[in-house]
């Protein structure tokens, strides 16, 4: 009778309930689940309770145990898809790699690819989801009121810049081990390293670029200095840089856009005064940035030629250098790197370009950071391939694996050709560059490597957010669920159309080039085409791909002879469709000479085909159909601002 009056009090019933209510074990494992009938049992007390008295306490509890009870969720959990080495399960790279480097550069590096892709699976992409759940903060004032604009990071993102210089992430590249094979080696290793870095790759983005500008000048003193620090393997010398050029009035807009004003000193060196609107990487070591020198009565030169270029450091003996921290951007990506507004009061900085040359100083850290802009898309869209084809080899629906749906199967290939075409075009631009940088390049080389640097930036920025966002689709609910991490990628991937310059801008840099080089840019694109579809005609499987590449060429071909003659602002109109038709014929060159190696697999021959069939000169298209015409023109602007009342006044 104790028994039954224990069980009957209100105590036992809230323990009971609360035992029940508990969540799955921290280690994951399966519990017994609760009847769905137990909340009746509990909220209605009355003749449920009373049938039970004549049971002992222990027996009712078993009978409790039923699947799906008010406190249970069942016994089926979806697996989530797993990370592997990330090299030894990307056959394409391994191809490429054992298809170009010379076999004992191919032993030796693909060995340290092996072990990378391990430590990449193993420490840095726990390291990297860290980062992402602890974005940096800004600390302005310290507890006594000093300003100290202190921004704080998580020791995730401090690990990884340990890990960048143990790695030689950037040194890689500059003691030139390999020879000219030393950049491909180091695109293949952040390839595998970006999308599980944090985005770590943007603080290396700059400061390989910064490291390329320094190496490129014929500079002395801290500058110079700088260099060794920024290519160093040692972390207590290794250093970050940062890129400060955007300020309030635009982006792109340098030359129109850049309010900075340097002050020279009695010992030569500037002080700095201006507003940066947009900063990445600012808790970097130093930096480069852009500044129009005034003269003894405070002028200056505005333009493009009016800009020189600094270097400075971020702090001065322990306190930051005439910089106030005014915010962190509030993005809706990339939030793990501490992005932040400026004012510069005063920065102690050096010159490092010819006066009024900064603009051309700088070239050689756009061409960096517009690589690793290509290396951020590709990477992730084979990231989000590798866990979406591991995933469908787990979730069971409709009566079999997703794998095993054809539609499936179509969807993710589709996937699968466009980063195979993004890859090949982002390691023809590291096998340039790396020849540029060993003085091997042909002036073919040198006009391709200038038109590829924008088009591989512009086109794979494009691609990435199309095919991740695809991919996503391939994990259905999951996929648009923050714990996964699935959606920070398509969220961290949107900013490649926008950082170093939009779609748009990026075209016209594509105009730019061929314009500068009068038109030799274009003389040596064909060539490098052709070049590449010659090696291909003699394999029967890529007959009708070599011809219909050939076709989107000679298309290309008339419409450039024709714009030629209908001036500037044709051609500018066009310039969007231009850069993508370069784009699409390129990479189908570069797979169909990929499927000729000896030991191309039949998927290599298969997604040369299949990149072939689709539209390959689009500007061709949309001239046919009148879409660069003066009534077309027109008719954009009546088509965007219809019922705007901004359409009756002037745009």
């Amino acid at each position: 009778m104790a028994a039954l009056a224990r069980f009957r009090s209100p105590y036992f019933l809230q323990r009971t309930y609360s035992l029940y209510s508990r969540g799955p074990k921290p280690c994951g494992c399966l519990q017994q689940y609760q009847s769905p009938c137990y909340m009746a049992t509990v909220s209605g007390m009355g003749a449920t309770l009373a049938e039970e008295t004549e049971k002992p306490d222990k027996a009712i509890l078993e009978e409790l145990k039923v699947p799906f009870s008010r406190t249970s969720v069942g016994t089926f959990f979806q697996d989530r898809p797993k990370l592997g080495n990330q090299y030894l399960e990307d056959a394409f790279l391994q191809g490429y790699l054992k298809r170009h480097l010379p076999p004992k550069v191919f032993e030796e590096v693909n060995q340290q690819l092996e072990r990378f892709g391990a430590r990449v699976a193993d420490e840095i992409d726990c390291l990297g989801r860290e980062c992402e759940l602890n974005p940096p903060q800004l600390q302005q004032y310290d507890a006594w009121g000093q300003r100290v604009d202190r921004i704080i990071t998580c020791p995730a993102w401090k690990k990884m810049k340990e890990i960048s210089v143990e790695e030689g992430l950037i040194a890689e590249a500059y003691e030139r081990k390999y020879r000219n094979w030393s950049r491909v080696y180091q695109v293949s290793k952040l390839y595998l390293y970006t999308p599980s870095a944090g985005l770590f790759t943007c603080p290396l983005a700059m400061t390989d670029g910064a490291a390329k500008v320094i190496e490129s000048l014929d500079i002395s003193g801290p500058p110079a200095e700088a260099f060794g620090h920024l290519t160093s393997r040692d972390p207590k010398q290794f250093w970050t840089s940062g890129q400060w050029m955007t300020e309030r009035k635009g982006g792109s807009d340098v030359a129109g856009g850049t309010e900075t004003v340097a002050r020279e000193q009695a010992d030569g060196t500037y002080q700095l005064y201006g507003f940066k609107w947009f900063t990445s990487a600012t808790d970097s070591d130093m930096t480069l940035t852009l500044g129009r020198i005034m003269d003894a009565q405070g002028n200056t030169k505005q333009g493009t030629k009016g800009l020189s270029l600094f270097c400075l450091k971020i702090q001065n003996e322990g306190k930051l250098n005439g910089i106030e921290v005014q915010k962190l951007k509030d993005k809706l990506g990339t939030r793990q790197v501490p992005t932040a507004e400026l004012l510069l009061d005063g920065a102690k900085a050096f010159r490092i370009s010819d006066e009024g040359r900064g603009v051309a100083a700088i070239a050689n850290m756009l061409t960096i950071t517009r690589i690793y802009n290509t290396i951020f898309a590709v990477a992730n869209m084979r990231r989000m391939i590798n866990l979406a084809r591991e995933y469908a080899s787990k979730r069971f629906a409709f009566g079999k694996f997703i794998k095993d749906h054809p539609l499936h199967m179509q969807t993710m290939a589709r996937m699968e050709v466009q980063t195979r075409g993004a890859f090949l075009l982002l390691m023809e631009a590291a096998k340039l560059l790396g020849l540029e940088e060993t003085n091997m390049t042909t002036e073919q080389d040198q006009h391709v490597l200038r038109l590829l640097i924008p088009l591989a930036k512009l086109y794979t920025g494009k691609q990435a957010v199309s095919t991740i966002s695809e991919g996503l689709e391939c994990f259905g609910g999951q996929g648009y669920m923050e714990d996964t991490g699935l959606p920070a990628i398509l969220r961290d991937v949107q900013v490649l159309t926008i950082w170093e310059g939009t779609t748009n801008i990026l075209s016209l840099d594509v105009l730019r080039a061929v314009a500068k080089s009068e038109g030799q840019v274009l003389v040596s694109f064909f060539a490098a085409v052709q070049s590449n579809l010659d090696s291909s005609v003699n394999i029967p499987e890529l007959a009708s791909s070599v011809t219909l590449v050939h076709a989107a060429l000679n298309k290309l071909r008339e419409f450039t002879q024709r714009a030629g003659l209908k001036g500037a602002g044709f051609l500018e109109l066009a310039a969007r469709d231009f850069a993508y038709s370069l784009a699409r014929i390129y990479i189908g060159g570069l797979l169909l000479k990929h499927a000729t190696w000896t030991k191309a697999s039949p998927a290599d021959i298969y997604s040369a085909q299949r990149w072939c069939e689709q539209d390959l000169c689009p500007v061709d298209t949309a001239n046919r159909v009148g879409e660069y015409n003066a009534e077309a023109v027109s008719m954009d602007t009546i088509l965007v601002y219809e019922g705007s009342p901004l359409l009756k006044g002037e745009l």
